[in-house]
């Protein structure tokens, strides 16, 4: 790092310490974690904003480039905006402001206020690229228009939630409640998206509508790949009395690293118990059966739990090298 910034950093963390402990001294022991602390948090704000920045032109362009000029409308709170814009003389970069704030007060109340503040923040900058950066109309082909507008705003939502905000609020809605009703973050979703889209075909066109539905489709898609990410995993977990065999085959013909905890097992009217070792590993969806059939070459009765693996970070993810004997 810059000998310029290590100083800036090494100054802000002796002021830190020095509000924690203002009468005590402060020792170079104390300094390096606290230095180190700041360097790392630095380091993923710079990289939060990057996401954001990069998702609201990705939106902006989703937005001018295609929705806009052909009068489309998406799900979510953008659809709402949308649909305004065509019925009334505001612009789009103050309705998507004014839509948001109830969902990011919300939010504040539900998450955290850093998380409305950063919200609040890349929906303004949305606002501000929507009104003044001038993006070209790609094209008039309505096809073309509902699967890349929905693929660019998309990629814009979902580079800003790996950035820590949103610039759609209806996530928030429908996380707050999901906890309230007995619904799931998806169905919540759909209905907002139902009543959004019944609007669209009653105000604009039903044939808009249709479109409509196209767009956020290819949006949702679009978010599950860059927050999930385009290779899927599965957490795989592996009960077994040849526990031994199977933790070789995983490492040297899957060529992947596995995780063994150590399990007691209980089964039987008397509650019977056993020690054994739990396998645990981490594959692609691919990779799934030809772990499947060499579990079944070694033990066919095998107990196997298998969960989506959301993200992932660190570890030994990618396949690794036999190391030569």
């Amino acid at each position: 790092m810059n000998p310029f910034f290590s100083k800036i950093l090494t100054d802000i963390a002796r002021k830190r310490l020095k509000a924690e402990t203002p009468t005590a001294p402060i020792t170079k022991k104390q300094l390096a974690p606290a230095v180190k602390s700041l360097k790392v948090e630095v380091s993923h704000a710079f990289k939060e904003a990057l996401f954001i920045i990069i998702g609201v032109f990705s939106a902006g362009f989703g937005l001018k480039g295609f929705l806009l000029p052909n009068r489309f409308i998406d799900g979510g709170a953008t659809g709402i905006s949308l649909l305004l814009e065509n019925i009334t003389s505001i612009e789009l970069s103050f309705l998507l402001i004014l839509v948001n704030i109830p969902f990011l007060i919300l939010g504040a109340k539900t998450f955290s206020l850093k998380f409305a503040l950063k919200s609040i923040m890349a929906i303004a900058l949305l606002g501000f690229v929507v009104h003044y950066v001038d993006y070209p109309t790609i094209t008039d082909d309505k096809l073309l228009i509902a699967v890349f507008g929905g693929f660019f705003l998309g990629l814009g939502i979902g580079m800003s939630m790996r950035g820590g905000s949103v610039i759609d609020g209806t996530e928030v809605l429908a996380i707050y409640l999901s906890r309230k009703l007995s619904l799931t973050v998806g169905d919540v979703l759909l209905l907002i998206n139902i009543i959004i889209f019944s609007f669209g075909a009653y105000i604009l066109s039903i044939e808009i509508a249709l479109y409509a539905i196209l767009t956020y489709l290819a949006a949702a898609k679009t978010v599950d790949f860059v927050v999930d990410g385009v290779e899927e995993y599965v957490g795989v977990t592996i009960i077994s009395k040849e526990h031994e065999a199977i933790k070789l085959m995983i490492i040297e013909k899957l060529r992947r690293a596995c995780t063994i905890y150590a399990g007691k097992g209980g089964y039987g009217s008397n509650g019977k118990s056993y020690d054994k070792d739990i396998i645990y590993t981490v594959v692609t969806r691919l990779e799934l059966a030809k772990l499947h059939t060499e579990i079944d070459k070694i033990d066919n009765k095998a107990f196997i739990i298998m969960g989506q693996v959301k993200d992932l970070k660190g570890g030994m993810i990618k396949r690794k090298p036999l190391e030569k004997k």
